[in-house]
């Protein structure tokens, strides 16, 4: 078995932290940019190991946003599958249309040879399993099929996968390493393929089915949510979908249309109000800037969501120490 490294931002200066950070986590997965909520405050840590052709890798960082760009696909220097088990905090996972959130115990799969991006909210710590498709592929008749599709880490086969990767994962950083055998990595790979095998094909076929539509109405979202007159009608329209179909789509990650835009809006207002090279700017500018055109309305829901008010959302950023991770 392969020695437990741990790598820390903590250690360099904070003018390279992020940097170091990005170079850390690219060499452990797959290249991609951190984009964190608060810089200045960003701390992350890393640990990794390898059992087998599996490299495990613990994550723990500040709020941030992942992202896995095509370029970055292009950069890519193999093709992996990576299992991503949430241990602490929710992430918002997105590739190929579809989006999964996960919390403790939860876990999917990302393909690194497709653009990707993760949203963690809150300080979190995932465990990343990384490794090469054609495993997979020996074990699964189509791992692609199952990219993105979240599995409870709470009951049937991947619950019993999510405990042991849990348990395994404890003792590894604990020094015990008595439990392990030379075939450890092998059963792991196989309890993966039985926990995506529990999968209904009809649920496999129907979400895939709905990828590239998914993917196509979160791609014009996204590039319009400065707009002000971007509602659910306008969507349906400029992606020649029915208004019920388009919600049809959206509901089965159990979510209006409405409400993701709402989140997707007021998430790059709270990103924007934590960035210290935009402090002067004003909340109301910073609103107006990503699609809200009522500054009360936007003070509301902004409270709703994030507990605080813009005004003292941004004061808290500023007040946050620079390092709050163990």
């Amino acid at each position: 078995m392969a020695q437990l490294e741990t790598f820390s931002t903590a250690e360099q200066p904070q003018h390279r932290r992020l940097e170091y950070w990005n170079d850390l986590t690219g060499s452990a997965f797959t290249p991609l940019v951190t984009d964190p909520v608060d810089r200045r405050a960003f701390v992350g840590r890393l640990t990794r190991t390898q059992i087998g052709d599996i490299r495990l890798s613990e994550a723990r960082s500040e709020p941030a946003t992942v992202r896995h760009s095509r370029q970055h696909v292009a950069r890519a220097r193999e093709a992996l599958f990576m299992l991503c088990l949430q241990l602490d905090g929710v992430s918002i996972n997105r590739q190929q249309g579809r989006e999964a959130v996960l919390r403790y115990g939860d876990f999917h799969l990302l393909d690194s040879l497709r653009p990707y991006e993760v949203c963690f909210q809150e300080a979190n710590r995932m465990l990343v399993l990384s490794i090469p498709q054609q495993e997979l592929a020996r074990r699964m008749a189509n791992p692609e099929g199952v990219v993105g599709i979240p599995l409870s880490g709470r009951s049937g086969v991947s619950g019993l996968l999510s405990a042991l990767l849990c348990n395994f994962w404890h003792q590894r950083r604990s020094g015990d390493e008595r439990f392990l055998s030379p075939h450890f990595s092998e059963a792991i790979l196989d309890l993966i393929a039985s926990a995506y095998a529990g999968l209904s094909q009809g649920a496999i076929a129907g979400t895939s089915v709905a990828i590239a539509r998914r993917e196509q109405i979160r791609t014009y979202i996204e590039s319009h949510l400065h707009d002000p007159a971007l509602t659910p009608g306008r969507v349906a329209a400029a992606v020649h979908l029915s208004a019920r179909r388009l919600h049809q789509l959206f509901e089965a990650d159990g979510e209006t249309v409405g409400s993701y835009i709402l989140r997707r809006r007021l998430e790059e207002c709270a990103r924007a109000i934590s960035d210290a090279a935009q402090r002067s700017r004003t909340v109301t500018e910073i609103a107006f800037l990503h699609g809200f055109n009522n500054a009360s309305h936007f003070g509301r829901v902004f409270r709703e969501r994030y507990g605080a008010t813009p005004s003292d959302y941004r004061r808290r950023g500023a007040e946050l120490p620079r390092a709050r991770l163990p």
